[in-house]
């Protein structure tokens, strides 16, 4: 995973969007104390700088020093660039002490995990029996008519470039294992729970965004250029099909969420 990021982490921290405020208040709203939470695959921290104006303290982790560097420094959080794979040892070293988590958050990035190993690292590490663990994905955005008639076509050729797991994503997470109970109040499945994140963004911050995808880097390595001279025409006429050089682009964000219950 580190790798397919590595080459556009700048691209990634400054085109990827942020995540819903009501997102976390809701996620917060289901653990009972709010100390310490693990954002595991954290990136460029968007997820962590929100989590940390909610829990006292947060662990950050990722395999890409380079991503991390772009991360937001604010002091209770501890950004740690962690091997592919740990043993239960070296989790407890590098994370946490068994059973001293509040929350585990994930965010577009569950599906690039070993997920067997990882869960039984989560459940070891959350407090029971109502630690959270809450895994979320965003889907393809949405524009309007005229750019989302462009982008849809578009997506969907650039789909021999991404890797297997990102079907998850397309399904929204439906389909993903999640071991977990369901969480106290008002759901009463784990999930997918829908939220929508939104940016404002010009032409060249879409395109940004593109260039920030696996797909595009995996398809440059192969020598295969996404964004044509002639798929730039199109995205150009359908952008200014409007007339607006800047536009609201709307990402689905899919939340799955749920409790550890009494693992032993």
């Amino acid at each position: 995973m580190a790798d397919l990021f590595h080459k556009q982490a700048d691209d990634y921290a400054e085109a990827r969007p942020s995540y819903p405020e009501e997102l976390f208040q809701f996620i917060a709203s289901k653990t009972p104390n709010h100390d310490l939470v693990w954002d595991v695959g954290t990136g460029s921290g968007q997820a962590a700088n929100a989590l940390a104006g909610i829990y006292k303290n947060v662990v950050a982790t990722d395999t890409s020093q380079k991503q991390l560097d772009f991360a937001p420094k604010l002091p209770n959080i501890q950004y740690k660039c962690t091997p592919p794979t740990m043993t239960m040892d070296e989790v407890e070293r590098i994370v946490a002490a068994q059973s001293s988590l509040d929350l585990v958050t994930i965010a577009q990035a569950l599906h690039w995990f070993d997920l067997p190993t990882f869960y039984h690292q989560v459940k070891w590490l959350l407090k029971k029996p109502h630690g959270v663990i809450a895994a979320w994905c965003y889907t393809i955005p949405e524009v309007n008519d005229c750019v989302d008639a462009i982008f849809r076509p578009f997506y969907v050729d650039s789909k021999p470039y991404w890797d297997p797991a990102r079907k998850l994503v397309d399904d929204k997470y439906r389909g993903i294992e999640f071991p977990f109970e369901r969480v106290d109040g008002e759901v009463d499945h784990t999930g997918p729970v829908e939220f929508k994140t939104k940016r404002v963004m010009d032409l060249e911050g879409f395109f940004k965004y593109i260039r920030s995808w696996s797909a595009y880097q995996t398809a440059k390595e192969k020598g295969v250029e996404l964004l044509r001279d002639d798929v730039v025409e199109s995205f150009k006429r359908a952008w200014s099909e409007d007339g607006e050089d800047r536009k609201v682009v709307v990402f689905p964000v899919h939340l799955r969420i749920g409790k550890v219950g009494n693992f032993n």
